[in-house]
């Protein structure tokens, strides 16, 4: 057995491989679809759309008599977490089990940024492929912050779920810059120069500021994720995945298989990423292979709009 088939199975090194496939989960993909983890591969989970409703129980029993059940139902969905997989070839230089830890840790990283990436288009392109996009024309005589918190009472009474349900906005890098820009909302950042000065000046809207201006203080996030549309071997053609769209969504902060949040991605319990490792089919080098499991679903569909926006 090589040294790096021996550390590999180290829980050491597996406890790094975990946490380094979180810490490269993408914080936009998180911040849309969040995880839910489970105990098996295939399971069921509640879907929500404008037919069926998140209803709240009534949890009152009376002496005796029995407690209500949170049942899965005939119409509801199944998961299943798909397998994923990277292999990250290494050439063995190792003189020892430390260096070869080192090396597998450097394979963990370089899989799990990668592996962050692969999930945070795969989240984006779920989202906006369910639903149909409402245009807005934002030019100088419009109000966002207005359309914007129309929108979010609307997701919100989609959701039904109460205050636990939180309102969250992911913008587009184009649209965010149209928004920030934009002068009904940079109106709202007038501020005193200096203290006890008469003179203005106008504060930048940032994703932290600009949250205190509409319904709910929602959580503020963009996409900044660019990928090439050009077919292999031609011309790059680098675009904004997200671009001129903003998705005003509702989540939980801590989501589960009931609750009506907008997404979710479905993973296995403590198995984000499991390393294993093989030899190259010429025996050169070792491979430090990543095998994980999820499934990203739309789970309420009712509780999100797409807005497009542009200038004119």
């Amino acid at each position: 057995m090589s040294i790096l088939s021996q550390v590999s199975s180290d829980p050491m090194l597996q406890e790094y491989v975990q946490g380094a496939a979180k810490a490269a989960v993408a914080p936009v993909a998180n911040f849309i679809a969040p995880g839910v983890d489970v105990s098996s591969a295939t399971g069921k989970y509640k879907s929500y759309d404008n037919k069926e409703r998140f209803h709240i129980p009534d949890t009152r029993r009376s002496p005796g008599g029995r407690a209500t059940i949170l049942n899965f139902h005939k119409g509801d969905q199944t998961y299943d977490c798909e397998p994923n997989a990277l292999d990250v070839p290494v050439e063995v230089q190792a003189s020892g089990v430390e260096d070869a830890r080192i090396q597998f840790q450097e394979a963990a990283d370089l899989g799990a940024q990668v592996g962050g990436l692969a999930h945070e288009k795969n989240v984006i392109d779920l989202a906006i492929a369910a639903l149909s996009a409402s245009a807005k024309t934002w030019n100088s005589s419009a109000d966002p912050v207005a359309d914007i918190d129309a929108v979010i009472l609307e997701v919100l009474k989609a959701a039904n779920f109460g205050s636990l349900m939180r309102p969250r906005i992911c913008f587009g890098a184009n649209a965010w810059e149209i928004f920030k820009n934009q002068a009904n909302v940079r109106g709202r950042f007038v501020v005193s120069s200096s203290k006890g000065g008469s003179g203005v000046g106008v504060a930048v809207p940032t994703m932290e500021n600009a949250s205190t201006l509409f319904l709910g203080n929602p959580e503020l996030a963009a996409s900044f994720l660019v990928y090439d549309d050009a077919a292999e071997g031609v011309t790059e053609d680098l675009k904004f995945i997200m671009s001129n769209q903003i998705l005003v969504f509702a989540a939980v902060q801590n989501p589960t298989r009931f609750d009506p949040s907008f997404m979710k991605t479905f993973r296995l319990r403590g198995k984000w990423m499991v390393p294993g490792s093989y030899m190259s089919e010429d025996g050169r080098s070792e491979v430090a292979k990543l095998d994980w499991s999820e499934d990203v679903k739309v789970t309420n569909s009712a509780a999100a709009k797409l807005l497009t926006v542009a200038t004119t």
